[in-house]
C-alpha cells in the first residue's frame, strides 16, 4: 500500500518485485494526508507493506500524530510491516518532525528510510541508510552487497562529518526555505485559476490548476514551451494527481519570482 499521489519509486518497485500496488489516496482537502477510511477498508492479512512518506513528495503534506496512531493501529492489527520514508524530516516549518516509531510496539514492524541528500545537500552522493529490524538488516546486506558492493568511502567520511558536525546551517537552510515557501505559495495564489495550499515539510508546492482549463500534462507542457519554466504534471505521481502541477522552490528567492511572472504572464496570452 502506496501513497497516491507518491513517489513513483514506490509503484515502480512493487510492480519489479511482482507485487499488487494499492494506492491510498491523499486528499488535498485534509492537507494531503492518507484517506485513513481506505486504508481501513483495504487493509488485511494479506497486505505485505505499507509505505509512507512524512514530509512527502510532491505534496509537501505531514502526517499528523493522530494520523500516524491510526496507521500504527493498522499495521499491527494485521502484522504489516511500514515503510517510513523519512528523507524530508528536516524540512519542517512548523511543530515537531512525529516518526511513526513513537507508538508503542512499532519499532519491530517499521523500516526508516533516510539519507544525506537533503539535510546535508548530499544529492548524487547516492548515501542512504535504513533502519529496520536485525533479521531483514541480514537480508538486506545480501541483496545490497552484491547489488552495489558499497557506497565511496570519501562520501561515507562526508556523511560521518555531516552528523557529527554542527547542524546550525539546516536550520539556516530550512529558514531560507520558508521564506522560499511562503513566496511560491502567495505568487501562485494571485495567479487566476490557481489554488495552492501551504505545505508543511519538504519544498514543493502542488497546487490545483483546475480552474485554467488545462489538464496537467498540457500545462505542465505549455509552462516549459512557451515559459520556460519547468515543473512536473501531477499524473507524474499517479493518476490522483490530475488537476496538479509539482513545483520544486529549491531555486533562489529571485528565481522563484522570475518564474512567476513568466507563468502569470503565459497564462494571460
Amino acid at each position: 500500500m502506496a501513497p497516491r499521489p507518491g513517489f513513483p519509486i514506490y509503484e515502480s518497485v512493487i510492480n519489479f518485485v511482482g507485487g499488487v500496488p494499492v494506492p491510498i489516496p491523499l486528499r488535498e482537502e485534509s492537507g494531503f494526508g492518507f484517506d485513513l477510511d481506505v486504508l481501513e477498508r483495504k487493509a488485511s492479512a494479506r497486505t505485505k507493506l505499507i509505505i509512507i512518506n512524512s514530509p512527502q513528495n510532491p505534496t509537501g503534506g505531514v502526517l499528523e500524530p493522530e494520523q500516524l496512531g491510526r496507521i500504527a493501529e493498522i499495521a499491527k492489527r494485521y502484522r504489516i510491516p511500514v515503510l517510513a520514508d523519512e528523507i524530508y524530516k528536516s524540512f519542517l516549518y512548523d511543530g515537531e518532525f512525529a516518526s511513526i516509531t513513537r507508538f508503542p510496539g512499532m519499532k519491530d514492524l517499521v523500516i526508516i528510510l533516510d539519507g544525506f541528500s537533503k539535510a546535508y545537500a548530499m544529492t548524487g552522493w547516492r548515501l542512504g541508510y535504513g533502519v529496520m529490524p536485525a533479521p531483514l538488516a541480514q537480508v538486506l546486506a545480501k541483496l545490497q552487497t552484491n547489488a552495489v558492493s558499497c557506497t565511496a568511502s570519501f562520501t561515507q567520511l562526508a556523511g560521518i562529518q555531516a552528523l557529527k558536525g554542527d547542524h546550525t546551517p539546516i536550520d539556516t537552510m530550512v529558514a531560507e526555505f520558508r521564506k522560499r515557501r511562503d513566496a511560491i505559495v502567495e505568487g501562485l495564489r494571485q495567479i487566476p485559476g490557481f489554488k495552492c495550499a501551504r505545505p508543511q515539510g519538504a519544498f514543493y508546492v502542488f497546487p490545483n490548476i483546475t480552474g485554467t482549463g488545462y489538464g496537467a500534462k498540457a500545462l505542465a507542457d505549455r509552462l516549459l514551451d512557451e515559459a520556460g519554466v519547468a515543473c512536473l504534471s501531477g499524473t507524474a505521481f499517479g493518476e490522483w494527481g490530475e488537476g496538479h502541477l509539482r513545483f520544486s522552490y529549491a531555486a533562489s528567492l529571485e528565481n522563484i519570482q522570475e518564474a512567476l511572472r513568466r507563468i502569470k504572464a503565459c497564462l494571460a496570452k
